[in-house]
């Protein structure tokens, strides 16, 4: 359905975009640190349905009048950005089942669907992200091919190459916490990884 010589230009193009620190990729690295790698794939799950979403309405040509009704997007981001930075700030306080336990306390991990819900939510209610994908998907579909078949391969790619993104920085949060907590910074880890979580959150609501 689609050319290797467009795939070829493709892969590459939305992988260095993918790669780059952006709101959920900080999330994943967030969650590597305070979660780990494998509960971290929860939020991956939730994250890769919205940017699926996200991807085949600008394909389709949805995103375009979403766009033009900014109050949905206000809703979402205050929200989402309000709940990533109060989870931030009591992350901050080593408070909260996002936080890291710290010794001699036994505290629940964060659930799967709160996991989940946090990735979805990062991943819509970004309109630089709608924005994104209004501009840069619809010059790789071919109007002689078909639509859905295009952009079922192409979704399935930004999905493949998102996640392996993702997984890369929820690796690297993982294994920063591995060398501070050698010296006992659980606390550090937490402020570490709380204030990235608040800076998500402002990210979202100014973005």
């Amino acid at each position: 359905m689609v050319s290797l010589g467009m795939l070829s230009v493709f892969v590459p193009t939305f992988f260095l975009v993918s790669l780059t620190p952006g709101m959920c990729m900080t999330l994943a690295m967030v969650l590597g640190m305070t979660q780990g790698v494998r509960r971290s794939l929860w939020m991956m799950v939730g994250e890769l349905v919205g940017v699926g979403l996200v991807a085949a309405s600008a394909g389709a040509g949805v995103a375009a009048l979403m766009l033009r009704q900014p109050e949905l997007f206000a809703l979402f981001k205050w929200l989402g950005g309000a709940y990533l930075a109060y989870l931030g700030v009591m992350m901050w306080r080593s408070r909260g089942r996002m936080a890291i336990p710290e010794q001699g306390l036994a505290v629940a991990p964060a659930g799967r669907a709160q996991l989940a819900t946090q990735g979805f939510v990062t991943a819509v209610a970004n309109p630089k992200g709608w924005a994104f994908f209004v501009a840069l998907l619809p010059p790789f579909l071919d109007a002689e091919r078909s639509l859905a078949g295009q952009l079922g391969v192409l979704v399935a790619l930004i999905l493949i190459i998102e996640f392996i993104c993702l997984l890369l920085y929820a690796t690297g949060g993982s294994r920063l916490r591995r060398l501070l907590a050698r010296g006992g910074s659980v606390r550090l880890l937490n402020r570490i990884a709380g204030t990235l979580m608040v800076g998500v959150g402002v990210w979202l609501v100014l973005g």
